[in-house]
This record gives structure tokens, sequence and C-alpha cells, in this order.
């Protein structure tokens, strides 16, 4: 289900809550309402987890302690404090807190949980979490620290928003105590009922949020890696052989990139017999990270669709699930990880071939007057400065387990971490692809061809330049944004304009 920008959208089932609604909604473009006849079937479903909690069967976390002291039995009173008190004594964390974007991201999926039968959480709840989101009140969740089996720390930030003892962000991203911005919003402070707070601190919302929202990225910036290997192929007269459709018989994803980069124009004549490799495997590289992609995004819709609360109402009984650890989700995220840390080195050896005037043809270190001016060559060492700070987040947050909670929790799959690594990654490819880019058009000025159908590029400056990458996204922005002149100055400003347009797609 897809929404247009300020439409309001009735939910009318929770698979309505899909990947494009939840990335609408964490952009604060859509507005999500919960049909009557959901909100019906909400109803009828908490009456009946209602029912099963009347007796005396222990209940974890509802009529019990949570953790290693689940073999505590809870009084009537204790049980009436319980849910709320979950919020409190877990709310450990602080700053750095996700952005707005991000955190709109988590209670939007956190809806979307509450909403599946199995976590019997009320009409009530669903709604006030809406609310939120809907009046723009949104939870200071912190970024980092989450050492727990799942993300219990920043989903207790976020249920103690909820209820009124929290924290929120206001407008300049800093953290506001919650209670004065619900009653500003004209919301009133919610109380769980009776396993709400269990149901509302298990899972791994964050976590599938963030992977949505990364996953849109790393597609964007795939494509954007794309276009710039075309036209850096054209600047290095690389031998287009390796493109050859044969190569991709067997691999969908590789022949969708070699289908891009052949495009419509002819072959390029080669300035060599072969391209230097990282011109050669950029294509395959590019097919990896596809796949990645893809393979993460399954991840997201297995765990939109799957059970993750714990105990999950399955069947008139509470079952106890593993719903909450994410190991999936962490395992995909971790292999994109890798995948885009590739393309970035992939970059930076591209990078460096195009300043050797052997391969373009071009004068040294694309330098306008090799000696008196630096040319890119502080460029390419700013690039192969970021590839080199990635590669510490290539490692999987899956690996280290460290025992908590007096030995029951002694495994955890650290999603928030594996998110992290993703989003740092995303962010440093980037970088490094401006840094190509700001080369592209510095060998355009310097008498590069500009004849490249097969990359689509027309001009960046006007008459001159190498990189309006026409039709793919983000790229055509570039056109005027670049000095038309190939004289050493602050480049640096140069590469600001081009990430903000990269990221801004």
């Amino acid at each position: 289900m897809t929404a247009s920008a300020a439409e309001r959208v009735m939910i009318s089932s929770p698979a309505d809550l899909g990947p494009d609604l939840i990335a609408a909604v964490a952009g604060g473009t859509v507005r999500a309402g919960l049909a009557p006849g959901l909100l019906a079937a909400l109803a009828e479903n908490r009456a009946a987890v209602l029912a099963a909690l009347d007796g005396d069967q222990p209940v974890y976390g509802v009529n019990t302690g949570m953790g290693a002291l689940a073999g505590v039995r809870l009084d009537a009173g204790a049980q009436t404090r319980h849910q709320n008190t979950l919020m409190a004594g877990r709310s450990v964390g602080s700053a750095p807190w996700l952005s707005r974007a991000r955190a709109r991201a988590l209670l939007a999926v956190r809806l979307r949980d509450l909403l599946h039968p199995a976590a019997g959480a009320s009409p009530e709840l669903c709604s006030n979490v809406a609310a939120l989101l809907d009046a723009d009140v949104i939870p200071a969740i912190p970024a980092r620290g989450s050492g727990a089996a799942g993300e219990i720390i920043p989903l207790a930030h976020a249920g103690a928003a909820l209820i009124g003892i929290g924290q929120v962000l206001d407008e300049a991203g800093r953290a506001a105590d919650a209670g004065p911005a619900l009653e500003t919003a004209g919301l009133r402070p919610y109380s769980f009922g009776a396993k709400e707070g269990v149901a509302f601190l298990e899972g791994v919302p964050g976590l599938t949020g963030l992977a949505v929202l990364s996953a849109r990225a790393a597609r964007t910036l795939i494509d954007q890696v794309t276009a710039v290997v075309a036209a850096e192929h054209v600047v290095a007269r690389a031998s287009r052989d390796p493109w050859h459709p044969a190569f991709a018989a067997a691999d969908p994803e590789l022949r969708s990139v070699l289908d891009t980069l052949r495009g419509p124009g002819g072959p390029a004549v080669p300035g060599a017999l072969q391209a230097p490799v990282s011109f050669r495997v950029s294509a395959p590289a590019l097919a990896v990270a596809l796949r990645a992609a893809g393979e993460l995004e399954a991840a997201i819709g297995r765990a939109l669709d799957g059970v993750t609360d714990s105990p999950a109402f399955l069947e008139g009984r509470f079952v106890g699930s593993a719903g909450f650890a994410g190991t999936d989700l962490v395992a995909a995220a971790g292999t994109l990880t890798a995948a885009l840390v590739h393309l970035a080195e992939l970059g930076v050896a591209r990078l460096h071939r195009l300043l050797d005037a052997d391969v373009t043809g071009l004068t040294r270190q694309l330098s306008d007057t090799p000696g008196v001016h630096a040319g890119m060559v502080a460029v390419h060492k700013r690039a192969a400065g970021v590839a080199h700070r990635l590669r510490r987040f290539a490692g999987a947050a899956l690996i280290g387990p460290v025992e908590t909670s007096a030995g029951q929790e002694d495994v955890q799959s650290f999603g928030f971490e594996a998110a992290e690594c993703l989003d740092e990654v995303i962010s440093g490819l980037r970088d490094v692809l401006a840094c190509e880019i700001l080369a592209l058009h510095q060998a355009s000025l310097l008498g590069a061809s500009a004849a490249a159908p097969a990359a689509g590029i027309t001009g960046l400056t006007g008459d001159a330049g190498l990189a309006e990458f026409a039709g793919v996204a983000g790229l055509a922005g570039l056109a005027g944004r670049l000095p038309a002149s190939t004289r050493d100055r602050p480049f640096g400003r140069d590469l600001d304009v081009i990430i903000q347009i990269l990221e801004t797609g």
C-alpha cells in the first residue's frame, strides 16, 4: 500500500502498513489512521486475551517478573503497576538519539506489530501509538547501548514517552520532558494494560524500521554508483569486454547491472587490451550489492509478517518465542554492509586509476598544471581515508555475545549496532562516490570525451563537464552546481554539494 504526500491512509489490516507506507510515515509525508473494522477486531482479540489472563497460570512479564526474576510472582497490586514500571527501570539510555525519521520508523513498525493478534494489544494502545505519530510527538530513543536480547532499552524509552514519564525530541532534536509535550499536542498519557507493556518491549521494530530506510537508501546509492562506473569507463578508456551479456547468463542481478552499463550506445574504443581489475570487477560487485539489498528487503518482509511477541498469544494460550532476537535482519544487514564497503574500496581504486595519465590520456593527477596545482590527488586521499574507516563497520554484529541478566540473557543479536554499521557505510560510500564524481567533472573539463551515450551523460556545467547522469535519481541536480574551473580550490565545498544531491536523491 502506498500513499501520496500529505494523504491520510486508513489501515484496515496489519499488512497495509508495509515498507512503503512505513517509509512514508517515517518521512512525515503520510498520516496513518486505524479503520473501524480493524479497531473492532483488536477489541475482540483483546477480550480473548483478558479472558486467558483471568486465572492463576503464570504468564511471563504479566504476573511474574522478567529475565532472571521470572520466578517471582506478582500480587494483584504489583500487577496493576507492573506494565508501566517495566518502562521506567529499563529507560537507561541517553544521547545520541535516533533522528526523528528513524524514531518515527520504529513507531510505525511497533504499531504494525501491535496490530498482530499475537501481541494481544488493545485498540486504545494502538490508537495512542498512531496518535503520537499523527501529532509528531516523537520519543527520544537512544541510538546506542542496546545490550539486551532484543530492543528492550530503546523500546522502554518509547514506552516511557507514551505514558508521560519519558522524553521526546524537541524541534532541535534535543530531549525534553514528554508530559508537557503530550499536553501541548492535546494528548493524554497512556497507561499500559495487562500484558501491553511486555508486548511493547518485545520484538525488533527499531531494527526493522531502520532497515526499511537503509534498504531504500542503499538501492538509490547502488543505482548512482552504477552510473558513475559507466562514466569512469569512458574517462579511463576501459574495455567493455567484461560487460558481455554472456557473463550474466545465470545471474539476474548481474544481467540488470550490465544492461544498465551497456545502455543504448555502441562500444567504446579501449585504451588498453585489459582495463584495471577495479574496473573489470565493478559490475559483479554491484550485482552482489543488489542481491544483498534484496536479501535485506526479504528479511524485512519476514520480520513484518512474523510473530515477534514473547509471550505471544497463540491459539488461546501464551507461548514464549525467540522473535525478539532479530537474527535474520542482523545477518542480512551485515551482508549488505560488507557489500557496500567493497563498493567503496573499488571506488577508491578506480579513482586512483583516473589520476594516471597512462590510463586516461589526460594530465597527471587530473591537474591542469601538474606540479603547480595538485588536481585530484588530495580528493583521492580523502576517499582512501573514508574507505579505511568503513572497514571497521564490516564486522558481523551477530558475533560477540555477552551474558546479562544473571545469565538469563546469554546471547544478543545487537540489532541497533547492525543498523548503525549499515548507516555509517551508506554515508561513507556516498562520500567516496562524491569524490569520484568530482574527478569525473575535472576530467571532462580537461578534455575527456563527453560522447558517452552508454552512460547517459550530458553536461554538468553547461557545455563543459561530464556528469549530469540523465535519468539517475539525485545526479541530474548537479547541473550548474560545480565551478567550470580546473584550478585548485577548496574542493571540500564541491564535495559537500555533491553529497547533498546524492543524499536527497
